[in-house]
């Protein structure tokens, strides 16, 4: 059994549309495949919609958080989505995204790049507008060579030259509001230094304390060194752990169950979850 927990369409900064991700997601031979547009839940009606069988969806979201400073992506799972609290916080985060990118071209053109908001908003289309889309016109101009080489400090990375603050989720209280509404939590990539500064092991104890369900360890921001090391805090902590391709479609290298999860940890996530349940493809 072949399952990748996180995933991103159209709906925010892939380049697949949720139909065409789970169908990608079949083609791959992945039997379960998690939607984890960026503070959204925009594309789960389609991408359901269009599941073929033989293929289970897990409705997700991965959730933009900040903790002393520090940028994290935490991946919710088979939460309500209709639950007050949590929407309003998702709505919070998804309104500040226009003005962030915009103030971003603003600070691209003041160190001499000629990006304009037309090329990002055509990049963006109907997603929901990101960095990623940024460094997309990064490459386009011959900025950077490809996505990953646009998030340094020398442009998009956490506190770059060229970031602007946003609204993010409290990391402790996104974990707590997904648990309230019947969801379970998993912090994506806690590694991944390329993209920034990383949150101490200490405060990786304060999300399971809060209620945190697991961690992501195979990813393809970590090398062998930091999985054996996420792994050994896992175990610490009595978390789970994961492992996902966090596909974006053309816009990175990675692919379609690239890295994958233990069935027993997916079974045990959804054992956890009250808000929603796995929505099976019937063909």
């Amino acid at each position: 059994m072949r399952i990748d927990l996180h995933t991103h369409s159209t709906a925010s900064d892939g380049t697949d549309t949720p139909a065409e991700l789970v169908r990608n997601a079949a083609a791959a031979g992945l039997d379960v495949v998690a939607l984890t547009d960026h503070d959204t839940v925009r594309g789960h009606t389609a991408a359901a919609g269009a599941l073929p069988a033989g293929l289970t969806l897990v409705p997700g979201a991965e959730l933009s958080c900040r903790a002393d400073g520090i940028g994290l992506h935490l991946l919710a799972y088979l939460f309500d989505p209709a639950e007050p609290e949590l929407e309003r916080e998702r709505e919070l985060v998804r309104d500040g995204r226009v003005p962030r990118a915009r103030a971003m071209v603003g600070k691209l053109r003041e160190l001499g790049v000629p990006i304009t908001w037309e090329q990002v908003e055509r990049i963006a289309g109907d997603g929901s507008v990101g960095r990623p889309h940024l460094a997309t016109a990064l490459v386009e101009l011959g900025v950077v060579p490809d996505v990953s080489a646009a998030f340094t400090p020398d442009w998009l990375a956490d506190g770059g030259r060229a970031d602007v603050a946003k609204h993010e989720f409290d990391p402790v209280t996104a974990v707590r509001l997904v648990r309230r509404a019947g969801g379970v939590t998993v912090l994506a990539h806690p590694l991944a230094a390329r993209r920034g500064p990383c949150v101490s092991e200490e405060y990786v104890a304060e999300l399971a304390a809060a209620g945190l369900d697991g961690i992501e360890a195979d990813h393809m921001d970590h090398d062998p060194a930091d999985r054996d090391r996420v792994r050994s805090l896992a175990a610490g902590l009595g978390l789970l752990v994961t492992g996902s391709s966090d596909y974006h479609g053309s816009r990175k290298s990675c692919r379609l169950g690239e890295y994958t999860t233990d069935p027993e940890v997916y079974a045990e996530l959804v054992r956890r979850a009250t808000g929603a349940v796995p929505v099976p493809g019937a063909g």
